[in-house]
């Protein structure tokens, strides 16, 4: 007899079926063994993940703890400056986990903290040397290599040794190594000098051959930052203003060695380097130092037996171990100033772009909000512009003038402070100031402007693809990137792109007391040395940042010796300092290497900057004031370039 409630409710799915049968069993159970190792798997994963976290988190709370300021007492012993990464205006942040990409960055340097720990060693007896390692040095632009060097120099007239190594010297490194008292390098290194200058990628073949159209709007023959784009070699304009300006730059480095160590034979390793090492047999080192150019050699080991001499020897150490103040402590344990009435100082530093952005990068949102809510918060008596940029968003760069010249509204005297760089965009955030300061060597002007959109009807059409549709006015669907630009739309962006360049003369007009026509006469988007540009009336004075500071104050009518910096700045949020502790390894030894390994390292920084010039090009979606030149001139790469061409390279496989 059949169960009418068997057919009154149905198996509601395929698991509810009878599985009566031994064969329906025995794969249930098979089901659910895979279900539940599947889910052990998951959890078992899940486990791992957040231990290693914990891990990770608390190994960076303890490495923050001990690095609070007072931790560790400064005892005697040689302040060692590794200086293991560029030294720069304002350091990029730390990401939060970056370590755990598995391959170290360099680390940025601040300029400001270098010189300050090496002017801070000059009065404490409990540093009995300065000690420079500069074996993986990551450059730094002109300006910033002279105020290092002349710390340097008054630490040396203080009465106390200044030394240095390297396996082998770049131009830079050797820029601070003519400074100390005693320049080591390694018997198998040495140094050739190279110059500013050297080829440049130029992409205009290739993107022939990918059929892409570079619509370009500029004014200025000699605003060159698109002439990769658009060209395949260097125009002869930018080509006469490069050779001014490298020329100048290494005049001004020739003049900073030979005054530094004027007994060093220079000459002769400049015209003729090989004539000095074929008569050394090859031994570049030991040319240098019969010329002069090094005052001993020596390995690490070596080196580091002639520091213990002076500064005594570390118990219970390999040999070559001195007794050591580290640079972060020493750091920590002279901080800014703090008393007296407040002078506001703003950092631009990095390139200017829209929006919002992290230290490093001169972000137009970030660095305006910074400087009006210390206007509303602070006490501040005047304000300072420290300005370390090539230039970008000529829109983020307007939003910062208007922020200064809200200070400017509230009566506060604006003084200028160029560091290594301060070109196009950062001359146009410039031109508020009743006093603008650069260094010889600054790197400024740059006054042009331009915009560039690609377009790939021709790629598109490369593979039979075209586009087609109805239009409304003239401008329906401007500017097409697939189906081409309309001439029209050329005509109206290039107007734009000369409104903008009158507005830019007009500023620096008004705040140079120039007519425009004089104005447009040194810009053109010409790059001018600081010293050039002092002489054309674009620069006020020489000076650093704390001449700045103190002329901010006596335009405040106050005492230079009874006012402090106040910095307007995004604070590094609590992961990035963290991070920032856990990273600090004032006893690393990762060492660099020959001549051979710093020119693959060059090479390397040549290719990331690239990558980087063109991702912030592609995603600049502005009207761009932005210099060049200025790229070959500073430290090698940023991080943020570097991590790029890492990317790169892991999607080729290489």
């Amino acid at each position: 007899m059949t169960d009418a409630r068997a057919d009154a409710f149905p198996p509601a799915s395929p698991l509810d079926q009878d599985f009566s049968r031994p064969g329906r069993k025995a794969g249930r159970r098979s089901g659910w063994r895979l279900v539940r190792g599947a889910w052990r798997l998951l959890v078992g994963i899940k486990d791992f993940l957040v231990l290693a976290a914990m891990l990770l988190f608390f190994g960076l709370i303890f490495a923050a703890l001990n690095a609070r300021p007072g931790t560790k007492a400064i005892t005697d012993g040689a302040l060692l400056l590794k200086l293991d990464g560029p030294v720069v205006e304002q350091p990029e942040a730390i990401a939060p986990f970056a370590m755990l990409s598995g391959r170290g960055r360099p680390r940025e340097f601040r300029l400001r903290d270098v010189v300050r720990a090496i002017d801070a060693a000059k009065g404490d007896s409990r540093v009995k040397a300065v000690v420079l390692d500069l074996d993986s040095f990551g450059g730094a632009y002109p300006a910033a290599l002279q105020e290092i060097g002349d710390a340097m120099a008054r630490v040396r007239q203080s009465g106390k040794p200044v030394l240095t190594y390297a396996t082998a010297y770049t131009d830079g490194a050797y820029r601070l190594a003519a400074h100390a008292s005693e320049i080591w390098v390694n018997p198998l290194g040495g140094t050739l000098f190279t110059g500013p200058g050297g080829n440049q990628l130029y992409y205009k073949g290739l993107i022939d051959k990918l059929g892409v159209t570079t619509h370009v709007y500029r004014v200025g023959k000699f605003k060159s930052f698109v002439e990769p784009y658009i060209r395949t070699d260097q125009s002869p304009d930018a080509r006469a203003a490069s050779q001014a300006l490298y020329g100048t730059l290494f005049a001004q480095w020739r003049e900073s060695i030979a005054k530094a160590r004027p007994r060093a034979q220079l000459a002769g390793f400049l015209a003729q380097p090989d004539r000095a090492i074929l008569a050394s047999g090859g031994n570049i080192a030991d040319a240098n130092l019969k010329a002069g150019l090094v005052d001993k050699l020596g390995d690490r080991m070596a080196f580091g037996k002639r520091i213990a001499e002076i500064a005594g020897v570390e118990n219970a150490k390999p040999a070559g171990s001195f007794r050591t103040i580290g640079y972060d402590a020493w750091v920590r344990a002279n901080p800014l100033p703090t008393k007296g009435d407040a002078i506001g100082v703003v950092t631009i530093a990095g390139s200017i772009v829209d929006g919002e952005g992290g230290p490093g990068t001169a972000a137009g949102e970030t660095i305006s909000k910074a400087l009006l809510d210390g206007l509303a918060t602070k006490k501040l008596k005047a304000l300072v512009v420290r300005v370390d940029s090539p230039g970008g968003s000529v829109l983020a760069s307007e939003q910062i003038r208007q922020a200064i010249l809200e200070a400017k509204r509230q009566k506060l005297p604006i003084v200028v402070s160029m560091g290594g760089l301060a070109a196009s965009g950062g001359y146009w955030v410039s031109t508020p100031a009743d006093v603008i300061f650069a260094e010889p060597g600054t790197i400024t002007g740059s006054i042009g402007i331009f915009g560039l959109i690609p377009s790939f009807e021709n790629t598109l059409a490369k593979i039979g693809v075209t586009t087609d549709g109805v239009k409304t006015t003239p401008l329906t669907g401007q500017p097409d990137v697939l189906g081409g630009f309309t001439p029209m739309l050329d005509t109206i962006l290039q107007a734009g792109i000369e409104n903008g360049y009158r507005q830019f003369l007009a500023r620096v007009a008004e705040s140079r007391r120039m007519t425009p026509e004089k104005v447009d006469t040194i810009a053109q988007g010409r790059v001018w040395d600081g010293g050039t540009a002092r002489q054309i009336g674009l620069v006020d004075r020489f000076g650093n940042l704390s001449d700045a500071i103190a002329e901010a104050a006596r335009r405040a009518k106050l005492d230079p010796a009874k006012v402090y910096p106040e910095y307007l700045e995004k604070k590094p949020g609590f992961a990035a300092e963290l991070v920032q502790g856990f990273g600090n390894d004032d006893d690393s030894t990762d060492n660099g290497g020959d001549v051979f390994a710093i020119a693959a390292a060059e090479r390397r920084a040549v290719a990331a900057r690239a990558l980087g010039d063109v991702q912030r090009l592609v995603r600049g979606g502005s009207v761009q004031a932005k210099c060049l030149e200025c790229g070959a001139l500073g430290p090698m790469a940023s991080a943020s370039d570097e991590r790029l061409l890492d990317l790169l390279i892991a999607r080729l496989g290489l």
